[in-house]
């Protein structure tokens, strides 16, 4: 039987690298997909002794040509896709480069629609796949800044609207909505994040187990841990009105797109 395949975008670090890593223990092929080669082919090394192939490509989900190349892969046929790959950026919308925010809804939004859009022909006619996009918290409570926030709200209707579609099929799609997680995000979008409590901040490992765990239980929307899953369920219970106040107050929602 030939080994199933799993196609991670983003996998160099963070959520992706936690991704990359569980599933090459779970005996998947992996299809890595990143734009810094170097570190691409230093995880593909490190992943050889346990995955059973590692085939990596080189591409930036920002650039047409490059997402054309990765869902001609996808069409060839895979059994899980993780949209992983986004990004946020720091300072006020109105001040931001507009071809930096494109490049952002390019890489959070379009990307995401045009792979799993290329990867579920192949599942359907398998009858078998898993679609695995990674949102956010900050696209369930409003006020988290603006367009990336905007971005993965996007990324949990259209993985919500996708997963009703897809009932019966043996085809699932998820979406996985992490609070602050340790990685390499926040520094790389230059917000400073000195003052969120230790109490708030997750581990990459228990964020992947906890997602897998609810995508195996046929979980559509997985809100790893429980003090995220009590900050969503009490701002979903407020008015969005009140809970952009809360989120004004305590969760810096000026200063980031």
């Amino acid at each position: 039987m030939p080994r199933p395949v799993a196609l991670i975008t983003g996998p160099t670090s963070g959520i992706g690298a936690g991704y990359a890593r569980r599933y090459a223990r779970d005996g998947y092929d992996l299809v890595l997909v990143a734009r810094d080669v170097e570190r691409l082919e230093k995880l593909s090394d490190e992943l050889k002794s346990e995955a059973g192939s590692v085939e990596t490509l080189s591409a930036d989900l920002a650039v047409a040509e490059d997402r054309d190349k990765v869902a001609d892969r996808l069409a060839a046929g895979v059994r899980v896709l993780v949209n992983n790959a986004g990004f946020g950026t720091s300072g006020d919308f109105w001040s931001a480069d507009p071809a930096q925010l494109q490049r952002q809804l390019d890489v959070n939004v379009t990307a995401v629609m045009q792979l799993t859009r290329a990867a579920l022909p192949a599942m359907l006619e398998a009858g078998a796949g898993t679609v695995i996009n990674i949102a956010s918290v900050a696209g369930l409570l409003p006020g988290r800044g603006s367009t990336y926030s905007a971005s993965k709200a996007w990324v949990i209707s259209f993985s919500e609207g996708l997963a009703n579609g897809l009932q019966g099929t043996g085809v699932g799609v998820h979406a996985v909505c992490p609070g602050y997680v340790r990685t390499e995000f926040h520094s790389r979008a230059g917000l400073d994040m000195g003052e969120v409590p230790s109490f708030m901040w997750l581990e990459v490992d228990d964020v992947v187990n906890e997602s897998l765990a609810d995508i195996a239980h046929g979980k559509v929307l997985s809100i790893p841990s429980a003090q995220y899953k009590f900050l969503v369920a009490t701002g979903r219970a407020m008015p969005r009105r009140l809970t952009r106040v809360v989120t004004k107050r305590f969760g810096s929602g000026r200063g980031r797109t």
